[in-house]
């Protein structure tokens, strides 16, 4: 299929992302202002602009909505707060729906920050995260498996994003993810893409992408040492994507392997947000084509359009047509 006629497909498309939604804080800081507090000694830095952004899922659904679907929503939990009224407000203004997300009170959104130097715009400083470490309340938890099942049906594409590192506090708990298995095997015709940091062994029956390390430790909790394909075997994994940064993407499939050759790129400005663009392409090429290389090769293509970007950029059709144009 062509990019033009995979694009034209992708108009047609409804895609959720289910997970950790979170929010990007880029903070950036003027050094000749920082100076150490007055009152205590310690070192300050003075932060002279901010922008917020979606994060961990919001990112993936970013780059989803930049592809022009016909409709993209999101499934996770923010807090009562200020950053979660920044996170609601990010997405909308972006065409994301995020009327499925549960509301917590008492529970922080999940916030990542940013600290850029204005000098060179270079991240610089520590980041300090706004993180959860205790567990979902059970009523959140009931309510975001509530919200999947009555929603699920409504969508072609499901891209699940575990984005959490913590032993608990991340949306994606163990019933979550058995909600999620159980509603990917009700519905075999949906393209279901899971992206796991820590906890990719335990899924079941769904696609994956992991990259080379997180596939790694993968087969290490299951099995012990590196096979990646034994590890789509043991996760039944109808296709696992097995990202390479620069080198592309190593798509398994049933009884055979194939590399899906990334477009060159000389002098990637930001490689931060490269997965998840790759994600969002495949997942909406796959639903267009069900052809798993194929659907790989356009999220390479994707992922070298936002790797040209400061940030977690993204990529629009017009720019995705006049990449391949100059190919």
């Amino acid at each position: 299929m062509t990019i033009p006629e995979i694009l034209n497909g992708i108009t047609q498309l409804r895609a959720l992302v289910v997970g950790d939604i979170c929010l990007d804080r880029w903070c950036t800081y003027d050094p000749s202002t920082s100076e150490p507090s007055a009152e205590t000694g310690i070192p300050r830095l003075g932060i002279v602009a901010s922008e917020v952004t979606p994060g961990g899922g919001g990112t993936v659904a970013n780059n989803l909505a930049s592809l022009k679907p016909a409709k993209v929503a999101v499934l996770g939990v923010r807090g009562d707060d200020g950053f979660g009224f920044e996170l609601d407000r990010a997405l909308t203004e972006r065409g994301i729906d995020a009327s499925l997300m549960v509301g917590l009170r008492n529970w922080q959104t999940f916030t990542y920050t940013k600290l850029l130097n204005s000098t060179n715009g270079v991240e610089d400083q520590p980041r300090a995260d706004f993180i959860n470490t205790k567990p979902m309340p059970a009523e959140a938890e009931q309510k975001l498996i509530a919200n999947l099942n009555a929603a699920i049906e409504g969508f072609d594409a499901v891209l699940v994003a575990d984005q959490a590192e913590t032993l608990a506090g991340g949306v994606v708990t163990p019933a979550v993810r058995e909600a999620l298995i159980a509603a990917a095997a009700k519905y075999p015709g949906k393209i279901v893409l899971v992206d796991s940091r820590r906890r990719l062994h335990l899924y079941r029956n769904v696609m994956v992408k992991p990259n080379h390390s997180e596939a790694t430790a993968a087969c290490k909790n299951l099995f012990g040492d590196p096979d990646f394909k034994r590890l789509r075997e043991d996760l039944r994994a109808p296709v696992l994507f097995l990202t390479h940064g620069p080198k592309g993407a190593l798509v398994y499939e049933e009884g055979k392997e194939t590399w899906s050759k990334p477009r060159p790129v000389e002098n990637p400005i930001d490689i931060c947000g490269a997965g998840d663009s790759f994600a969002a392409g495949t997942a909406l090429t796959m639903a267009v084509t069900q052809d798993p290389v194929e659907a790989a090769s356009f999220g390479n293509i994707v992922a070298s359009i936002t790797v040209m970007k400061k940030g977690t950029g993204t990529a629009s059709p017009e720019e995705i047509l006049a990449a391949v144009a100059k190919d």
